[in-house]
């Protein structure tokens, strides 16, 4: 992947200096609103983790009600080294910044970019405070992508999808969502979730992601359409997306699989919806809602 030849972008916040901060369980800690349910929920899922773990783990408990004392993580670089996890993560970040300017010109929109806050250990977030453990995610709160450096370790070691280009493919997913909060589709997914059904709410979880999924692929279409992929990364990102599906998660943390439980989709699903948008680069291609094929 030709990741140096894309435009370093100027939205990256890194805040791992800084380290994590706050109170324990019981005592100062994280107090999770409805919003930040959500994202630890979702997140959860898509790493194949206990919920009720993550959440124990974001108040800073250990189960005894006691509060966990978190020393700030070493820095990744010293001054004057190259940090080039950043400069990666830059340079896709700012690649989709422009991929999405042009589409949203196309359309008679104004695309407003996204902040990405790079972080080790625990982040502070308009949807709560959130631990590692819970993976990226976006916040349409403060209309930022938070990011452990360690996930894209996480996203080799673990889940077995290594390569830039996959690690491209989870940025971009991020940034899928905030697209879907820039066209208003957040805000009336939202409203609906909060009338319906449970199931009815796993349900559109499901098309969320897979819609994500498709809006990565279409910046994966243009980075290949300007020459910017190396033979062998779309098929790394479609092993990335195989790898995150709810299935084989729960598969691989020695679970039944419970397709009524599913928030991010199958293997099979996140791939089809992720080639969709490689295929195509089209977002009208990506209305999980109205087909809601399989």
């Amino acid at each position: 992947m030709r990741w140096r030849d894309m435009r370093d972008s100027g939205n990256v916040e890194d805040r791992e200096s800084a380290g994590p901060s706050g109170g324990g369980f019981g005592g100062g800690g994280m107090k999770l609103g409805g919003v930040g349910l959500i994202v630890v929920v979702g997140i959860s899922w898509l790493l194949g983790l206990n919920p009720l773990d993550v959440l124990m783990s974001l108040q800073g408990g250990d189960g005894s009600g006691a509060p966990t004392q978190v020393a700030p993580p070493p820095p990744s670089s010293t001054p004057g080294q190259r940090d080039e996890t950043k400069e990666f993560v830059g340079r896709v970040l700012g690649d989709t910044e422009d991929t999405w300017t042009r589409l949203f010109e196309r359309a008679g929109r104004e695309y407003r970019p996204p902040t990405l806050v790079l972080f080790r250990g625990a982040v502070d977030s308009a949807c709560g405070r959130a631990g590692s453990a819970v993976g990226p995610f976006y916040c349409s709160a403060d209309s930022r992508v938070y990011l452990d450096r360690s996930f894209f370790e996480e996203l080799s070691r673990r889940f077995g999808a290594p390569g830039e280009f996959a690690r491209a493919y989870v940025i971009a997913h991020e940034i899928g969502h905030h697209v879907q909060n820039q066209l208003g589709i957040t805000q009336k997914l939202a409203q609906e979730r909060s009338r319906t059904s449970e199931a009815r709410s796993n349900a559109l979880s499901v098309l969320v992601e897979l819609q994500a999924d498709c809006l990565a692929g279409v910046w994966g279409h243009f980075a290949k359409e300007r020459n910017l992929l190396d033979p062998g990364d779309v098929e790394a990102g479609l092993k990335a997306a195989a790898a995150i599906g709810d299935d084989t998660l729960q598969r691989a943390a020695g679970r039944h699989v419970s397709p009524e439980s599913f928030t991010h989709g199958s293997s099979a699903q996140r791939v089809r919806w992720f080639r969709a948008g490689l295929d195509s680069g089209s977002v009208s291609q990506c209305n999980t809602f109205e087909t809601a094929r399989p």
